[in-house]
């Protein structure tokens, strides 16, 4: 979930690009080397709940395609501009970049994960599928993030990465609203419901209010600026 949160970046200009880039030459990572402990959390929970049964297709599908068509555009749409990789836009070091981080992980996985074990207890297994198609997805999300922040992979891509399953988990999580409206009675109903919702309003500012409009925009200008350099 490296690029679905924060809104302070480096500025993009032409110089402070080249600056960059020059002091970012470095021995490329291994594949291995950039995954962080979260990133193998979160491949180990889509593993689960993909082997759980209750993962649809469609969503096992968006997960394959996206993965290949990564590296297709990668190839033949957006090269990496510098073989060790390029740095990164936004500022990690930024205070509210790292609570608005924490707060999209709590309200978006963890709390999610807790209402699924809860579900998987009680033996709701049909309450939970909306929960769990959901986690699916940013479980994939945050490990492709993880890939695409390696020095394999160009800016354009590590936006292409939320921007896609942003959008598709914005409809993963109307269908999940949809259920948990139409269900009667039960203790966890305001749970179910109040996560959902929850879950909505973040992604739907997080899409229409960041990676579009100020995310997107800047991370292309940054590495257009630096391929008219190079040529």
């Amino acid at each position: 979930m490296s690029a679905v949160v924060g809104s302070q970046q480096h500025d993009p200009d032409h110089h402070h690009h080249h600056t960059t880039v020059s002091k970012h030459r470095k021995k490329p990572q291994n594949l291995l080397g950039i995954f962080k402990p979260r990133h193998y959390i979160s491949l180990v929970t889509a593993i689960l709940l993909a082997a759980s049964g209750m993962v649809s297709l469609e969503d096992l599908a968006f997960a394959a395609f996206t993965l290949i068509y990564m590296y297709f555009i990668s190839k033949f749409a957006f090269p990496t501009l510098i073989p060790s990789g390029e740095p990164p836009i936004l500022d990690q070091n930024n205070k509210l970049l790292g609570l608005y981080f924490l707060l999209a992980m709590v309200i978006g996985l963890l709390l999610p994960i807790a209402y699924i074990l809860e579900g998987i207890f009680d033996g709701d297994k049909d309450g939970i599928k909306g929960a769990v198609q959901h986690v699916f997805l940013l479980s994939c999300q945050s490990v492709m993030e993880g890939l695409a922040f390696s020095h394999l992979f160009s800016t354009p891509i590590r936006v292409f990465v939320p921007v896609s399953y942003n959008s598709k988990r914005i409809f993963t999580v109307v269908e999940w609203l949809r259920a948990e409206f139409s269900k009667v009675g039960g203790g966890r109903l305001c749970i179910g419901r109040g996560l959902a919702m929850a879950n909505l309003a973040l992604w739907c500012y997080n899409l229409f209010g960041f990676l579009l409009p100020v995310y997107l925009p800047r991370a292309f200008k940054y590495y257009y600026s630096g391929y008219k350099a190079k040529d």
